[in-house]
């Protein structure tokens, strides 16, 4: 009885791991946002010409994009998202005007090209020229 107690434990805990580091594992590959240009939460002097939005994993294009908007909820014109010809986990967001003075809200989705999704948004700030 106690061999088979001690089998059954044994199993158990093995088990038990391998569904613990598959769930690791998951967690991990999806493609999280790292660095992005304005940074979250900056005042910057000079308005941007482009967006730079650089992730851990690399991103699937065409089920990827960014939306940006002023401090009233109005979408700013952007041009089509590209990736950098140096990095493919990294997102460049052409502007299609010149930003004003105030507070702009990024919201962003990708793909990475494991097949998981993510989307998350930041805030950065134009300041009076």
């Amino acid at each position: 009885m106690s061999v088979l107690s001690s089998s059954f434990k044994t199993a158990v805990t093995v088990i038990a791991a391998l569904l613990s580091f598959s769930v690791m594992e998951s967690a991990i590959a999806h493609a999280h946002l790292k660095v992005e240009v304005p940074a979250h939460d900056t005042v910057v002097a000079t308005a941007p010409a482009a967006l730079r939005l650089e992730f851990s994993e690399a991103l699937e294009l065409g089920f990827s994009g960014v939306a940006l908007s002023d401090a009233k909820g109005n979408r700013i014109a952007t041009g089509a998202a590209s990736l950098a010809p140096d990095s493919n986990m990294t997102l460049l967001v052409p502007l299609g005007t010149h930003l004003a003075a105030g507070v702009y809200t990024v919201v962003w989705h990708v793909l990475s090209r494991d097949g998981h999704k993510t989307k998350g948004s930041y805030s950065f700030t134009v300041q009076p020229g």
